[in-house]
């Protein structure tokens, strides 16, 4: 009898170094949803622009000017953007990729800067001896860029230019619906606007090199107006706009 009790607590020991069975269930850890993050960005490779962070997966330089910058991967979020023109409960819609709407965004906002910044320096008569304005006393007795937004809506100028704007926007919309449809495969931001022919009888590189010119006057262009404006705001309200610090020692921020 004790021979056999003897067995059976050896037998017990050895069974708790067995490896475990086959078949048990998973941890937590490993049956953890895969993970936004593994669709946004492409680990076998590294951002252009920024090498010590992945490369975010919607930018392969098919774009022009594509140099892979985009730190907060807001290029990767999946979305239709075709909502944004048109509700999606009219109708079913091919939809707009992020990457589209991002590029259509950005070109639009380089070319307002662009206008903008020339604007704003001509009015304060950086290219002249004269200011570039509309004829009337109103315009002349306008001290500066800067001032120009506040006196132009109290006296009602804005008003038009306002209506002016919405039209323009409501119009090129239409584009985008087609594009949101799939009943057009216009490249973003291309109106075929080319009054000069600069494009004309161009291969398909020069074409590129235009864009890409175009493209980085305008990413300029949003830096230097954004610099212009604080510079005005700061003080510096004349062309070039230096802020007049008597001492620099003196200024508190």
């Amino acid at each position: 009898m004790m021979k056999i009790a003897a067995a059976s607590l050896l037998a017990g020991s050895a069974a708790a170094f067995a490896p475990a069975q086959q078949g048990v269930a998973k941890t937590s850890l490993d049956a953890m949803p895969e993970r936004m993050w593994d669709k946004m960005v492409d680990k076998t490779e590294r951002s252009a622009a920024i090498p010590f962070l992945p490369r975010p997966i919607n930018l392969d330089g098919s774009y022009v000017g594509d140099v892979g910058f985009d730190p907060f991967y807001l290029s990767s979020i999946p979305k239709n953007f075709a909502g944004f023109i048109q509700p999606p409960q009219w109708e079913e819609v091919e939809g707009i990729p992020t990457l589209y709407w991002m590029r259509e965004a950005e070109i639009k906002h380089g070319r307002v800067a662009m206008l903008a910044w020339t604007g704003w320096l001509a009015t304060d008569g950086a290219f002249g001896p004269v200011p570039f304005r509309f004829p009337g006393e109103v315009y002349h007795d306008v001290p500066s860029s800067l001032e120009a937004h506040n006196i132009m809506v109290s006296q009602g100028s804005l008003g038009f230019m306002l209506f002016a704007i919405g039209f323009i926007e409501f119009c090129t919309s239409a584009v985008l619906v087609e594009v949101g449809k799939g009943e057009s495969d216009r490249e973003a931001g291309d109106f075929k606007l080319d009054p000069l022919q600069f494009l004309k009888d161009k291969s398909k590189d020069e074409i590129d090199t235009m864009k890409l010119k175009e493209l980085q006057n305008g990413r300029a262009a949003m830096l230097a107006f954004s610099g212009v404006v604080t510079q005005a705001a700061l003080g510096g309200t004349d062309f070039p706009y230096l802020v007049p610090y008597p001492n620099v020692a003196d200024v508190t921020w």
